[in-house]
């Protein structure tokens, strides 16, 4: 298992690197002719087309996942469905403006989830039955929250902020996973909580705190703040550090509980070593609305 992720992890960091560096120079690119009417007639792309990108290839594998999650549980969850319905979560995230009054941003989700919530139950009730209806509404609602409205707070801080604040993010809240990992394989004696994660220990928790506040404090100075805004200091990182790092292991628990539920250890094995799709970004997952609201506080304009 070390041995996979020792070889894959490097892979996946390269992507997401890529994947970011191709969303930076996207801000400077101009838009070819026939896609301005539909970017509202913007010269160049907007933050974060990249990062949607690389969300909606992923969506399908990782909306299969939850499927297979809560079809284990009972549920007659459809893998279309549950795409769909991240896909909406996602576009939704994604097109409403920072601009617009929160009301009506509000509104706009609340319809997505109204679609979301009307389409689950005409799926479940096709067979003529209302059995599982409940269920299904639910496993739908879920996907939307879970894997689009929540991966959508990692698009609209690529929206305030350059790619490689987001990043840094990532970065942060993957080190505490790395950090309690190899923490918890060396010195780890004290279960954290034995009946739902039985590997992970009160060490190894302790040891990716520790290195998610230093990731955080060392990037602090070096992250590119949006002009006009100051530049964070290194307690600031630290701060978000050791907070990321608590709401990621929170987040990687919420899965493993999902998955406990449903009788799974790994969400699927598309990533040997790391398991799912889902049992990468469970911890960014969590942790980005965390993230987005600690830079808002700490990046007031002067």
């Amino acid at each position: 298992m070390l041995r996979y992720r020792l070889l894959l992890g490097p892979v996946l960091i390269a992507v997401i690197v890529a994947v970011l560096w191709a969303d930076e120079a996207l801000d400077r690119a101009a838009v070819p002719g026939a896609l301005a009417p539909l970017l509202g007639g913007r010269a160049t792309f907007p933050p974060g087309v990249g990062l949607l990108t690389l969300a909606l290839a992923a969506s399908p594998l990782a909306a299969g996942e939850l499927a297979r999650i809560l079809r284990a549980n009972g549920i007659g969850a459809s893998t279309l469905l549950t795409w769909i319905a991240t896909v909406c979560g996602l576009l939704v995230a994604c097109l409403v403006p920072t601009a617009m009054p929160a009301p009506r941003a509000v509104m706009i989700v609340a319809t997505a989830a109204t679609f979301v919530l009307i389409l689950s139950i005409l799926h479940a009730s096709r067979g003529r039955t209302v059995e599982g209806v409940v269920a299904s509404a639910g496993g739908a609602l879920l996907a939307f929250v879970y894997l689009g409205l929540l991966f959508g707070f990692i698009l609209a801080l690529r929206r305030e902020h350059s790619a490689w604040v987001v990043l840094w993010i990532i970065l942060v809240t993957k080190s505490s996973d790395i950090g309690a990992y190899f923490t918890g394989r060396a010195i780890g004696r004290h279960k954290l909580i034995p009946w739902l994660s039985p590997g992970k220990t009160w060490e190894g928790a302790v040891g990716g705190v520790a290195l998610a506040t230093a990731v955080g404090a060392a990037g602090a100075g070096l992250v590119p703040m949006p002009a006009g805004f100051p530049a964070l200091a290194a307690w600031q990182g630290a701060a978000l550090g050791a907070t990321l790092a608590v709401v990621g292991q929170v987040g990687d628990l919420v899965a493993s509980l999902l998955k406990r539920d449903a009788g799974l250890k790994d969400s699927s094995n598309a990533l040997p070593g790391f398991g799912g799709v889902l049992d990468v970004i469970d911890s960014p997952l969590l942790a980005a609305p965390a993230a987005y609201w600690l830079l808002a506080a700490f990046s007031s304009p002067h």
